[in-house]
């Protein structure tokens, strides 16, 4: 859940993949430098896990729709989604909640360090076109939010800066 002591900081949600080690190591590793500008919601961290749900007792119907309205109601609150699209393929959730934030009007930017591509001409266009900024490198992307995010995310995103 995000915490409402905010401050002037904007909230950033990140969404990728986080079904293994790696993934979730990275996804925290990326948290901790984003966390020096911006208040981060990580779905591993800050969220529902329907691992957890499930060991507690609830259905795998149930478990899924509380990750789904939790993550949701997140994004709602969020004032930029940052979307990691390292892999093989974008994972589905994370292309879900790209797509859900875009339609909401929320800045969305990329980071996509691996060099490999679906398609021989880049990203899916229906992921492609939802994101304002693409970053190849974690410094480019803590860089651009070093320089932006304090004072006017949603007006440099906008502008495409």
């Amino acid at each position: 859940m995000m915490r409402e002591d905010t401050g002037s900081r904007p909230w950033v949600y990140m969404a990728g993949p986080l079904f293994n080690e790696a993934e979730r190591s990275y996804n925290v590793y990326l948290k901790h430098r984003i966390e020096e500008f911006c208040n981060v919601y990580l779905p591993q961290e800050d969220g529902l896990l329907i691992t957890d749900l499930l060991k507690s007792g609830m259905n795998a119907e149930q478990a899924s729709a509380a990750v789904f309205k939790n993550d949701v109601n997140a994004i709602h609150r969020c004032d930029l989604l940052i979307i990691l699209l390292d892999g093989r393929a974008v994972d589905e959730g994370a292309a879900v909640e790209l797509g859900y934030a875009y339609c909401l009007g929320k800045p969305c930017i990329s980071l996509q360090t691996d060099f490999r591509r679906l398609a021989p001409f880049g990203n899916n266009p229906m992921i492609a076109g939802a994101i304002s900024h693409a970053f190849h490198s974690a410094e480019d992307l803590v860089g651009w939010l070093k320089k932006y995010a304090p004072s006017n995310i949603d007006a440099c995103a906008l502008r495409g800066q």
